[in-house]
């Protein structure tokens, strides 16, 4: 049999009866898929494995002990051999055709009227493969397509008309490979994008050319879109229908107004669906090879937005400060942190542009910190590090005994260096 006499279909076998002839492992296989697909299942074997029996033990199909006999398909309307016997098989193959019931023989697929594909699902879609009688292949091609659906690289979007829901998606800080699976695979199902600056820009590329982008970024001290009108702008189109995915930077429950968007699309009766993302509180500074905990160091750290919440935090270099949106109040902030005890020698890195082509690190203490960033124009987006893990960092000074502390070269991978005796 050629791949070209086979016509690509589906059965409904919902409810209908079916006879798989044989008892060993691939007729369990079989009889559990079609199980899956609510078929009435009797088993013909003189002796069935564990997983068969325990499939009649629950009720779940019938299993006749005992060798096959042609009139076991009378009335079926699908057919499986598995017997390991090509003789019966081929015996059971004939019977079936006689009476025009489709007949999977697995001891000769050349032979067989039917052929079973391998068989995934990824939400609601089936993928079924045929490969020429080579099941290892068709299960291999299998996998490569339900990987590509799962992540977002073959489109899994919905054509027809369908109930309209919300996804709020944080996606890292920036860079498209740190955003999670789960969010990758919502954004190729979306009709409509709701899109921050700082989320993985280029992903929107990869769109389909219907599927609407709307920008509703924000800058320090500007908000274009403002927040009750984004809220407005999800539940309106998840209302009409549409598939809506909030494309955040970095996670949308840390410090990213996501909780008052699901909140309100709650309100209004929209299936609203939270994904976390990469948090650029602690993204950020992993790529200039600061880590916000370290043995020795620190074990523990706080997220701030602004110096006022500074007098909450620990005052401690072994308790890492994280600043987020923190460059216009830099100098303040050394200043609060100052005052409430923190050394002036304590280590501070800011990094700008984390991940990307133009990342840039700064590191001084909390005393030099402010007038270096002024030098140095530095600019959102960055994330601030006050704490003793900055001397983790690769960029940081030798004991921080240099005048200079600031580096303006991109970081960039690092090789492996193999050690020899």
């Amino acid at each position: 049999m050629a791949i070209q006499d086979i016509y690509p279909t589906a059965l409904r076998l919902l409810g209908r009866p079916v006879l798989v002839v044989g008892g060993g492992p691939v007729a369990a296989r079989r009889a559990k898929g079609l199980l899956d697909a609510g078929a009435r299942v009797t088993v013909v074997a003189p002796v069935a494995s564990a997983a068969l029996r325990e499939l009649a033990d629950a009720g779940l199909l019938t299993w006749e002990p005992r060798a096959y006999s042609s009139s076991d398909v009378d009335g079926v309307w699908f057919v499986q051999t598995a017997t390991g016997d090509s003789a019966v098989d081929a015996q059971v193959s004939a019977d079936a055709e006689a009476q025009r019931i489709w007949c999977v023989n697995a001891s000769d697929h050349e032979a067989s009227a039917a052929w079973t594909p391998a068989v995934a699902v990824v939400d609601d879609v089936k993928i079924a493969v045929n490969a020429g009688g080579d099941p290892r292949r068709a299960m291999a091609l299998r996998d490569a397509v339900a990987t590509a659906l799962e992540s977002g690289d073959l489109p899994l979007r919905r054509r027809r008309a369908h109930r309209g829901s919300v996804a709020l998606v944080g996606g890292g800080p920036g860079d498209t490979g740190l955003i999670t699976v789960r969010g990758r695979r919502l954004l190729g199902q979306a009709d409509v994008v709701v899109a921050d600056r700082l989320g993985p820009r280029e992903l929107l590329n990869e769109l389909a050319p219907d599927v609407r982008v709307i920008e509703v970024g924000k800058t320090p001290g500007n908000h274009p879109v403002p927040q009750a009108e984004i809220n407005r702008i999800l539940v309106d189109e998840a209302l009409a229908g549409h598939r809506v995915v909030r494309l955040k930077g970095g996670d949308p429950y840390v410090l990213g107004r996501g909780g008052e968007e699901a909140e309100f699309c709650r309100r209004y009766g929209v299936e609203v669906e939270v994904v976390s993302g990469v948090t650029s509180a602690i993204s950020v500074p992993a790529a200039a090879g600061i880590p916000v905990t370290h043995r020795g160091l620190a074990k523990g750290f706080s997220v701030v937005t602004g110096h006022e919440e500074l007098s909450e935090v620990p005052a401690r270099s072994d308790h890492t400060v994280v600043l987020l949106m923190g460059v216009g109040q830099l100098r303040e902030s050394a200043s609060a942190l100052g005052k409430a005890g923190l050394p002036g020698d304590t280590p501070v890195g800011i990094v700008e542009n984390g991940y990307l082509p133009n990342q840039r690190v700064t590191i001084g203490t909390l005393a030099t910190i402010a007038d270096q960033a002024e030098a140095a124009g530095v600019a959102n987006p960055a994330v601030i590090v006050i704490g003793d893990v900055v001397r983790v960092s690769p960029f940081a000074p030798s004991h921080f005994k240099t005048a200079d502390y600031s580096t303006t070269s991109p970081n960039k991978p690092r090789t492996t260096r193999v050690l020899t005796p």
